[in-house]
C-alpha cells in the first residue's frame, strides 16, 4: 500500500508519503513547513519533491490522505482542495480507471496519534484529550482512546473555552493550547502529563490503514473539511464587549 498524507489545518504544515512492504514495515518520507499563509503556495512543491524522493507518480498511490479539521478554515479548505484535485488527476490518463479515493482524517485524532508516537506509550487503555488552538478564546476538543490496536472516539471534536474543556481524571492531555491557554485549563487537569502534539502527516501515515480497513475512504467529490466553527471573527460590537467584561473582572 503507498499513501500521501497532507495536513494544513494549523500554522504547521506537513506531507508524508508511505510506503508499506510486505510483511508491515513502513518506509516513509515527510517534511514540514511554516503553514498558513504559505501553504497555499508550497504544499504541491513540498508534494511532489516528496513524491520524487519515494520514486513514486501519483498513479502509484492507493489513496490520498489529509487532515480534515477542525483547524484553520483556509487551511482546511486548501489541504481539501488539494487531496481532491490529485486524487481525480492522478488517473485520468488511464481509460476507465476510477479516481484515487480521499481519506479524510480528524485532526484531534491525529493530535492523540502524534501524542503517541512522542511518548512512546504502550498503556492499554490509553486515553488522551487532544486540543488545537481555535482562536478567539477557544480550543477545539476531543477525546480518543487507544487500545493498544487503534484509537476508540469518547468524545467527538467540539469547541470549548480553555477553562470548560471536559477533562476526566487519567487522561494524558495534547496539542499546541499549552503556551496560550495552559494556566487557564481545569484545575484538576494540572497534574496530568501534557504532550506539545500537532496533526501531523507522518501520523496520518500511522493512522491511515486501520481507517482504510474501516470503509472511511470516499470518492473525492465527497471529501470535506470539518470546520466545528462557522464563524471565525467576532463584530465590532461583541470585541468591545469581550473586552468589557475583561476590564471588569480584572478591576
Amino acid at each position: 500500500m503507498q499513501l500521501l498524507a497532507l495536513d494544513t489545518g494549523t500554522d504547521r504544515m506537513s506531507v508524508a508519503v508511505g510506503r508499506w512492504r510486505n510483511g508491515g514495515s513502513l518506509q516513509a518520507w515527510s517534511d514540514q513547513a511554516e503553514g498558513g499563509a504559505h501553504a497555499s503556495s508550497r504544499l504541491i512543491p513540498m508534494i511532489r519533491a516528496l513524491m520524487a524522493q519515494a520514486g513514486l507518480a501519483f498513479a502509484d498511490l492507493d489513496a490520498i490522505v489529509f487532515g480534515r479539521g477542525p483547524g484553520a478554515f483556509t487551511g482546511l479548505r486548501t489541504a481539501c482542495a488539494v487531496a481532491q484535485g490529485l486524487a481525480l488527476g492522478a488517473r485520468a490518463d488511464v481509460e476507465g480507471a476510477a479516481p484515487l479515493p480521499v481519506l479524510p482524517i480528524d485532526s484531534l485524532m491525529a493530535v492523540a496519534e502524534q501524542a503517541r508516537i512522542a511518548h512512546a506509550s504502550d498503556r492499554r487503555p490509553w486515553d488522551v484529550l487532544a486540543m488545537l488552538d481555535a482562536r478567539m478564546d477557544q480550543v477545539y476538543v476531543g477525546s480518543y482512546r487507544w487500545n493498544g490496536t487503534q484509537w476508540q472516539v469518547l468524545a467527538a471534536a467540539a469547541l470549548a473555552r480553555p477553562q470548560d474543556v471536559p477533562f476526566v481524571p487519567g487522561q494524558v492531555l495534547a496539542g499546541n493550547v499549552f503556551d496560550v491557554y495552559g494556566a487557564r485549563l481545569p484545575p484538576e487537569s494540572a497534574a496530568a502529563p501534557r504532550i506539545a502534539a500537532l496533526p501531523l502527516a507522518s501520523a496520518m501515515l500511522l493512522l491511515a490503514p486501520v481507517l482504510l480497513a474501516q470503509g472511511q475512504a470516499v470518492d473525492p467529490a465527497l471529501a470535506l473539511p470539518l470546520y466545528i466553527r462557522d464563524k471565525v471573527a467576532s463584530t465590532t460590537a461583541e470585541r468591545a464587549a469581550a473586552k468589557a467584561v475583561s476590564q471588569a473582572a480584572a478591576s
